[in-house]
């Protein structure tokens, strides 16, 4: 724009110059409309200069740009949400908090250790502290947000009292736990009474067995067959004959209590679904209660049966918390 501003003022002065050599009158023998037509013409012909060098410098000038992104007041920065975790990768990533008592035994396979390597989780905590009471009190107290608490007290009976008031605090929190307890007629009256009564179970009576037992006596039904805990992710058959590791005591044996909303899914006789029950399912699916012993019957099963049983309360557990 400055270089047409320059070139429109010499045209101008052209202009005036020709202007000036025009004479004031005519002379003899001059031809007057000769003079004129030249001036006009070299007029037009200026015109036409300015005009053309106009359009010039028009097409010659770079087009505005806008201002680089640092020269803004305030640059913005997108970024994308990170995607959402579908329900089994939420499970992979869980925290879980484990008490296996059977861990101190040498002679027995760890059944939960086992599932739970199975399973590989990963992205969360995965603790067992075997049977380290005070291990797991130290960690249920931490500031680690435990998704599931597992109490498989399958070797003795010294997992009582304040553990189980830690894990009803957990319950509340919307936690899931499973609790394999073959001794709940020893403590039924004791800290473990306020997670029955949220769930919905009772001690029926005590169970024994001497060595001379009718292995179909201790045969277990099931009692729900459509239940996702018996199919999800492993279709489980009933644990129907026995290997007894343990004698005298063979477990305990449920049936319904006053509220809750506890499901019995096996038991000991296949039209009996109110009591003489083995297996419940309580507080939304986020609740398993086993009162048989793991290693009394087949391995294999036992193991795809607890992979179900973490698999179910975690998913209820998520779908709670939500």
């Amino acid at each position: 724009m400055k270089q047409s501003k320059t070139i429109l003022a010499a045209a101008v002065f052209v202009a005036a110059a020709l202007a000036c050599n025009v004479p004031g009158g005519s002379q003899p023998g001059e031809d007057v409309s000769l003079q004129a037509t030249q001036m006009a013409i070299g007029v037009q012909q200026t015109s036409m200069a300015i005009q053309q060098a106009t359009m010039n410098a028009a097409q010659a000038a770079p087009s505005p740009q806008p201002p680089p992104a640092s020269a803004t007041a305030e640059s913005v920065v997108v970024t994308e949400p990170p995607p959402e975790m579908d329900m089994g990768q939420r499970i992979k990533a869980s925290n879980i908090l484990i008490y296996e008592d059977i861990v101190g035994d040498p002679r027995h396979v760890p059944i939960v250790a086992n599932t739970v390597t199975a399973m590989n989780f990963s992205g969360g905590k995965v603790i067992n502290v075997g049977d380290a009471l005070g291990d797991f009190r130290g960690h249920a107290n931490s500031a680690t947000r435990w998704d599931l608490m597992i109490v498989a007290a399958e070797d003795r009976d010294a997992f009582s009292g304040e553990m189980f008031e830690m894990m009803y605090d957990h319950i509340n929190n919307g936690g899931a736990v499973i609790i394999e307890l073959w001794y709940l007629d020893q403590v039924v009256s004791g800290k473990i009474a306020p997670i029955l009564r949220d769930c919905g179970v009772t001690l029926f009576r005590d169970w024994t067995r001497d060595r001379d037992f009718d292995p179909y006596k201790y045969s277990i039904y099931w009692l729900d067959t459509t239940h996702p805990l018996l199919s999800t992710p492993n279709a489980v058959e009933a644990p129907s004959y026995p290997y007894p590791v343990w004698f005298g005591d063979a477990g305990d044996l449920l049936e319904y209590g006053a509220g809750g909303d506890a499901v019995m899914i096996g038991g000991l006789f296949p039209n009996r679904e109110n009591d003489y029950g083995t297996l419940a399912s309580c507080l939304g699916g986020r609740m398993v209660i086993q009162t048989f012993s793991s290693h009394d019957y087949k391995q294999d099963l036992v193991e795809a049966l607890w992979e179900n049983y973490i698999t179910y309360t975690l998913t209820k557990h998520y779908e709670f918390v939500e």
